[in-house]
């Protein structure tokens, strides 16, 4: 990939401005107008609309029917949403508790610790404070951490932090291996709901040389929340995320449906699960990528891990045949995710401007 070896300008951490008390923020956060967000507060939580919530302990018994009515469930969400919640998902509140823990830790630790990790646009793996490299970028308010958990050849444990000393690796490795478990059982059920084999879609992905890699976002407090944005607009460039979110301070991810913004209250102990660019392609937007942002507020820092299970980034993605007919073509062409991402890599988030950049003009089978 043809990424520059260091950003276009000093970077400044989004923690450092939050702490040294200013009560504004620099114009380079400063969102343009149509895009600037209305604050979150907790009044805002109290409303009936939510990404979907799926119970998963049934897929782990021997009940037919409860398993059929899951994939029913996943398979609406897909379709309607793009976004859905799962409990009781098999991975172990414990570590989900201890986690989310030890990356904040982290966090707090002294800035020259930290710095160490610093990282480059090459991978972003490491510590970082902007994503995308064009010079003079309106930045979004957040600092956080990229490591690559899988292939094998891309995990390099010297990149991962080895303090505070109870961020231990083996919470990270234990943490990632069950998240790749239950990415491959979600993979299966929306294989099955396409009609194609329940394998089909990890095959596609490269069956068990997939991409797998953790971002932590770190969302200190920000004086002036309604001028800025945690994560900009945009839609997941890989192929599934799963999002493991704080679940007690005010909630700042919202999903964009009917033209409107929803806040999404997290469940305790469940995952946000969203479709990414590569399984829309894969599905020839039977399911579709959705775009998402982030709010910040000044009550209080957010922390959320975000889990990106990828398809192995070599492999030609493009739409099933099975799903390809005279009245439906193929929507999108062959391309490596390796070509796709660097997009993101290179302007960082930008709605879904890519993944539509590649849809026929005349093209109108979407729904919304």
């Amino acid at each position: 990939m043809n990424c520059p070896s260091d950003w276009p300008e000093p970077i400044v951490r989004v923690q450092d401005l939050s702490e040294s008390g200013q009560p504004t923020i620099p114009d380079r956060y400063v969102k343009p107008p149509l895009e600037r967000p209305r604050p979150v507060t907790n009044s805002d939580l109290l409303g009936d609309v939510n990404i979907p919530l799926i119970d998963l302990g049934g897929m782990f018994g021997d009940d037919e029917d409860a398993k059929r009515s899951i994939i029913k469930q996943v398979c609406a969400a897909c379709r309607d949403w793009g976004f859905f919640q799962v409990v009781n998902h098999g991975v172990r509140p414990q570590l989900m508790d201890r986690a989310r823990e030890v990356w904040r830790q982290f966090f707090h630790l002294p800035m020259e610790m930290k710095q160490v990790y610093a990282n480059s646009p090459k991978t972003y793996e490491g510590y970082g404070s902007r994503l995308g490299v064009q010079k003079g970028a309106i930045l979004d308010w957040n600092d956080y951490y990229f490591l690559h958990y899988l292939p094998a050849r891309l995990k390099d444990h010297a990149k991962w932090p080895a303090m505070p000393e109870s961020l231990s690796r083996e919470v990270i490795e234990d943490y990632s291996a069950e998240l790749v478990k239950l990415g491959g059982g979600l993979m299966k059920i929306l294989s099955m709901n396409l009609g194609l084999g329940e394998e089909y879609l990890q095959n596609a992905f490269g069956g068990e040389n997939i991409g797998a890699c953790l971002r932590v976002n770190f969302y200190p407090k920000c004086p002036q929340p309604d001028l800025a944005l945690g994560l900009s607009s945009h839609s997941d460039p890989g192929g599934m995320t799963l999002l493991l979110a704080d679940d007690h301070v005010t909630a700042g991810l919202q999903v964009l449906k009917n033209n409107a913004w929803i806040n999404v209250k997290p469940a305790p102990h469940a995952f946000i699960v969203n479709i990414g660019d590569q399984i829309q392609v894969l599905s020839n937007a039977v399911y579709r990528s959705v775009e998402h942002r982030v709010m910040v507020n000044s009550e209080g820092e957010r922390l959320s891990l975000a889990f990106f299970y990828n398809p192995k980034s070599d492999l030609l993605i493009q739409p099933a045949k099975e799903l390809v007919t005279a009245e439906r073509p193929a929507l999108y062409p062959p391309m490596t995710f390796d070509q796709y991402r660097l997009f993101i890599r290179t302007r960082g988030p930008q709605g879904k401007s890519q993944v539509d950049s590649l849809r026929p003009a005349t093209s109108s089978c979407e729904s919304s």
